[in-house]
């Protein structure tokens, strides 16, 4: 069953273009076979530039195409909801770019509808940063390396670079496209949650300081969505964690994290590289009675890496089940994210279920 995998493409954004396509298209038996971008002049180029047969001016004749097995969802987060409720009523697995939605009702309705289709697969693609570290991390955490959580301190800054005047109105910055998804805060808590497991509670403070930006067409657009982000957290492991994330923070350093227990600390630090979801990692770490840190090598066997389509097929094919990232997992998420919006709007303490 499944040998051979049709695929259509709704939405073919960097990510996609740049992992996605090619990759499946190197898995055999796999064929992506339609693709429907934002217009018909940008799909007809990736058709183009990939050799797909078909390509279309809307989203619905890619999910009516009753050849399809699967759909790789790539738009922006404000079509997640309607495209992988949609796919997987016309019968066809899903692969649904992250974040997952715009905000947890939707990805509610997103993981009660593949509830009821337990043939299907349905998969978020992952925060694919830290994965090459992941497995070791979580060995030293389940090991006994640092302990009791203490304390998890992170600091993500999204480049180093002071406010900029006019700066200019991404997709990101309008919450009608992109929910309540705030920089890089989904994929860094995804991350976390594989490491000490997620929050119970959430106290946040957001400030937004580049306002106002320019949209395309020159226009002076105002957004609401935070640049600058506080948050503290009691985790369900025990423990807290203080996040901040930045776009505005001058001079700030690379992104870290620090894992601080009753027996040691683990250290996460970031380089960044030409591929912002894929920078350098390291890490360090320090026990009791040690008076520096020391780097922690990965293992060769606990090296992990982008293998999304991979598993996405296999799962598809019944060779090996979703780990990277499940309906579940996104929901979780979500629910964090929008935790963090309420407690910043309203000034309150937000408990998670």
């Amino acid at each position: 069953m499944y040998e051979q995998i049709k695929v259509g493409i709704i939405g073919a954004g960097a990510n996609t273009t740049l992992k996605h396509i090619p990759l499946l298209q190197k898995i055999p038996g796999v064929e992506v076979v339609s693709v429907a971008n934002r217009s018909i002049k940008s799909s007809s180029a990736v058709a183009s530039q990939f050799e797909i047969k078909n390509y279309y001016d809307n989203w619905i004749k890619v999910i009516e195409d009753s050849t399809l097995d699967a759909i790789v969802i790539g738009t922006w987060p404000y079509l997640h909801k309607t495209l992988s409720i949609e796919a997987l009523q016309s019968g066809k697995h899903v692969l649904c770019e992250a974040r997952m939605c715009m905000n947890s009702l939707e990805a509610e309705e997103m993981l009660s509808c593949s509830k009821r289709y337990p043939n299907l697969i349905a998969q978020i693609v992952p925060a694919p940063h830290t994965l090459p570290i992941d497995k070791t991390i979580k060995r030293l955490i389940s090991s006994g390396y640092v302990g009791d959580l203490i304390n998890l301190r992170g600091m993500v800054t999204a480049g180093n670079d002071f406010p900029k005047k006019n700066e200019d109105f991404h997709w990101r910055n309008n919450r009608d496209l992109s929910g309540n998804n705030i920089m890089q805060m989904g994929i860094w808590y995804e991350a976390i949650m594989r490491w000490v497991g997620p929050a119970k509670s959430i106290l946040a403070n957001a400030q937004t300081i580049m306002n106002p930006r320019v949209d395309e067409t020159g226009n002076v657009i105002f957004t609401d969505i935070p640049d600058h982000l506080d948050v503290l957290c009691e985790m369900i492991a025990g423990g807290t964690a203080n996040l901040q994330f930045t776009m505005v923070s001058g001079m700030a350093p690379e992104s870290e994290m620090w894992i601080h227990g009753t027996e040691g600390v683990i250290v996460i630090k970031t380089e960044t590289t030409q591929d912002a979801g894929a920078p350098n990692l390291k890490i360090y770490g320090a026990q009791k009675g040690q008076t520096s840190l020391s780097e922690i090598l990965v293992p060769d066997d606990e090296q992990g890496s982008w293998r999304v389509e991979e598993e996405f097929i296999n799962a598809i094919r019944g060779k090996e089940e979703i780990t990277h990232t499940s309906f579940t997992d996104g929901v979780k998420y979500m629910k964090f994210t929008d935790a963090i919006f309420e407690s910043y709007s309203n000034g309150v303490k937000i408990n998670l279920d």
